[in-house]
């Protein structure tokens, strides 16, 4: 299955009867426009029936609520999860980072189809005006010139990549549900960050979105144990094959920026990032991903929208 059950995340942070260990920690004190909302709609059915299709006995961990209840003035706190929610097949690259306040203010996708090698052949130039932080319509040194090309859209790979894109979302929003616990018995917090031994995702919350969190209800998604996810607006820049330094290369590789499409619209729409915009993208991973990314932004840019869910 794509995605691990979502009663197994449930264990590993809401407060529950537990044995093993626990894994957290503290510091300090203590383009062309397509829709894709039908697709995501389906895409998003599927991706939260596998969170129920497994029993919720294969993970059993402490909760962090139940190991941080005698600490009293936490300031900053990083918890990691055993393992990523996210079940994907081998070679296969997905990485997201998202951040929280009542509801998602953004959220970075990295994917990849495939990680191998270089070519014997790489291009000379690969990262060539990579440290802007803004992405462009260029294509850079593309062959393709930064198109998608038609088969993008009839062999499944969109629909793949729309498959990634909610299982990524739901995943941050289930986090983000079951870290509500902690945020409130916690008033000192001022950084929290929730992650996972797999690298797979990132989940940030700073003082302002904390301090939000605390005086604004979250919405949650019906009986799902997740907040619910707004609308959103969604950039997505793709290249068939990508060639990092280091000897990586990357097949299939997906970028997507995400924010909330009322966010999108105070900011004009789905023209060009923004220097500010662009920089949080860019900056959104660690080497070699950052370059990754860095690279993909320099090609076209694709929009869509995705319904509340």
């Amino acid at each position: 299955g794509l995605v691990k059950p979502l009663q197994a995340l449930g264990q590993i942070i809401a407060p529950a009867t537990a044995s093993s260990s626990s894994s957290s920690s503290s510091s300090s004190s203590a383009g062309p426009r397509r829709s894709s909302s039908s697709s995501s709609a389906a895409a998003a059915s599927c991706a939260s029936a596998a969170y129920s299709s497994v029993a919720a006995s294969e993970v059993s961990h402490h909760s962090p609520s139940e190991v941080l209840k005698n600490f009293k003035e936490i300031r900053r706190l990083r918890i990691e999860l055993p393992a990523g929610e996210l079940g994907i097949d081998d070679g296969v690259l997905l990485k997201w980072r998202a951040d929280f306040g009542s509801t998602l203010d953004s959220c970075v996708i990295l994917a990849a189809s495939s990680i191998s090698p270089k070519s014997t052949n790489p291009n000379p130039n690969p990262t060539s005006h990579d440290a802007s932080c803004s992405g462009s319509s260029s294509s850079g040194s593309a062959d393709d010139n930064g198109n998608i090309p038609e088969s993008f859209y009839t062999n499944g790979s969109l629909k793949l990549r729309v498959v990634w894109t909610i299982s990524s979302l739901i995943a941050a929003s289930a986090r983000h549900y079951l870290l509500q616990p902690i945020i409130a018995d916690h008033e000192t917090l001022e950084t929290l960050d929730l992650t996972d031994a797999d690298g797979q995702g990132v989940l940030t919350m700073d003082a302002s979105q904390l301090r939000e969190l605390r005086v604004r209800p979250v919405s949650v998604s019906g009986t799902s144990h997740r907040t619910l996810m707004p609308a959103l607006s969604m950039r997505l820049w793709y290249a068939q094959h990508l060639e990092l330094p280091g000897g990586m290369a990357l097949k299939g590789a997906t970028l997507v920026a995400i924010r909330p499409s009322e966010e999108r619209t105070r900011e004009g729409g789905n023209g060009p990032l923004g220097s500010s915009d662009g920089c949080w993208v860019a900056n959104a991973f660690e080497e070699p991903y950052r370059r990754a990314v860095r690279m993909l932004m320099k090609r076209r840019m694709y929009c869509l929208e995705m319904n509340s869910f």
